[in-house]
């Protein structure tokens, strides 16, 4: 069992930047594909950045690339996502997601294919 703990959301001017962390609780992090998604209310959970076990590759949604830029450190087992020149419809709750390497080929980008899921972070964007 992995547990999951978002933390670094809040309220931020359009424009402005944010670092949301996500800290786990397992002693093999470094086997763990990790994802963000987030939810806005009345809306589905959608993908956002995932990152491969080694850091090697990372993926984004079109909706965030060139802003957001995630990354992982495995001796402290976080992931990062770096937020900036942030949009009002950015705003959700963020939430950290890991699977296993039993789950490769489930497809990063959708929801399903995590097995452990954060509490969520809530991101305010305001114009």
């Amino acid at each position: 069992q992995v547990q999951l703990v978002e933390s670094g959301g809040g309220l931020v001017q359009a424009g402005g930047s944010l670092r949301l962390s996500c800290a786990a609780s397992t002693r093999t992090f470094s086997s763990y594909f990790m994802g963000w998604f987030r939810q806005a209310p009345g809306k589905e959970r959608e993908f956002v950045a995932a990152i491969t076990w080694s850091a090697r590759s990372t993926y984004y949604a079109d909706s965030v690339k060139g802003r957001f830029t995630m990354s992982r450190d495995n001796a402290k087992n976080t992931v990062y996502l770096q937020m900036n020149s942030l949009k009002p419809e950015d705003t959700a709750v963020y939430y950290c997601a890991a699977y296993d390497k039993s789950g490769t080929g489930r497809g990063y980008s959708r929801p399903a294919a995590y097995d452990y899921w954060g509490q969520g972070t809530q991101v305010t964007v305001s114009s």
